[in-house]
């Protein structure tokens, strides 16, 4: 059982190197499954794009390669572990935060997280110098400021949302946005040049309009089935004659149905049947006597978010 995402090499560098070069300061974000990549592929070329790259938790921290600055994105009530690098920079958004890593015992530098109308993490404007001091207190240092706007709306919203802080802040410090684009970015840059901004970016770096990528999955055997049998895990019904076809992923490789119920495979540009939801690492679909059926070992496409996914094989297409 397999579950592939072949990517087409030369087109995908081009669009990474693009997207770098139009976003100075830029860092990198390698978080979770690395975008469908899987973390360790992408780390070395995010190491070659900057000297600090983003990560989703403390324990990812420490996949990070040898020179390059670890900036952990969500802040953490669990203690550090012991082989984090001893130069990750933590993110504090609360008091608690502070508390937390100060009686695990942890001292470094960190970046203070501000709200936005995303309102995820985040420390409000008035509530933002007893942070400082409590910081201060715990033998932390402020390194900057990191704020991170919604994905939706407009770009003058996602603006806001950042110059309404400044006046608040250190100017001193840099200042981590995201989810600008390349011109909204540029026009920040302009409107504030006294002020040093770093924008870390994940999925719109690795993985543009994903034109040259292809999710798939291999088929790994097939059987017919009449009306009246019953099938799966559930031991579904089955109404009419057809085939069951089992395809090599499934929940293991974070491969479900889609938000609205629809079956996530496809195959000759038509959606296939699922006999049940996906499970474990295969998923049973049920196609229609008559209708056309991937044969043992042909691939589907597989319709999943790739920030889901955990892929079994990375192929570079040449």
């Amino acid at each position: 059982m397999t579950i592939r995402l072949a990517v087409n090499e030369k087109i995908w560098m081009d669009h990474v190197q693009s997207v770098a070069r139009s976003m100075p300061n830029l860092v990198p974000v390698v978080k979770g499954n690395g975008y469908g990549f899987r973390r360790w592929n992408l780390m070395p070329l995010a190491g070659q794009l900057a000297k600090e790259v983003a990560v989703g938790t403390i324990f990812e921290a420490r996949d990070i390669p040898s020179g390059i600055t670890p900036i952990v994105l969500t802040p953490t009530l669990t203690a550090p572990p012991k082989n984090m690098p001893l130069n990750t920079v933590l993110t504090i958004g609360a008091p608690h935060h502070v508390v937390a890593l100060s009686t695990a015992g942890w001292s470094g530098n960190v970046i203070v997280k501000l709200q936005s109308s995303a309102m995820r993490y985040g420390i409000q404007p008035t509530d933002l110098q007893p942070l400082l001091a409590d910081i201060a207190n715990a033998r932390m240092t402020v390194v900057g400021y990191s704020i991170h706007p919604p994905i939706e709306g407009d770009m003058a919203l996602h603006m806001r949302d950042i110059t309404d802080w400044l006046d608040f802040l250190d100017p001193t410090l840099p200042l981590y946005v995201s989810h600008l684009d390349a011109s909204t970015y540029e026009k920040l840059r302009k409107d504030h040049p006294s002020r040093s901004f770093r924008i870390r970016m994940g999925t719109s770096l690795w993985h543009g309009d994903k034109s040259m990528m292809k999710l798939s999955a291999d088929i790994l055997d097939h059987h017919p089935v009449e009306p009246g049998t019953r099938a799966g895990y559930t031991q579904t019904l089955i109404n009419g004659p057809g085939e069951i076809v089992l395809v090599g992923c499934g929940t293991a490789h974070g491969v479900g149905l889609l938000p609205d119920g629809r079956s996530p495979f496809h195959f000759q540009r038509q959606r296939l049947n699922v006999l049940e939801p996906p499970h474990m690492h295969t998923s049973m679909l049920l196609i229609a006597r008559g209708r056309p059926i991937p044969s043992v070992g042909e691939w589907i496409d597989v319709q999943q978010p790739l920030t889901r996914v955990q892929v079994d094989l990375l192929q570079w297409v040449k």
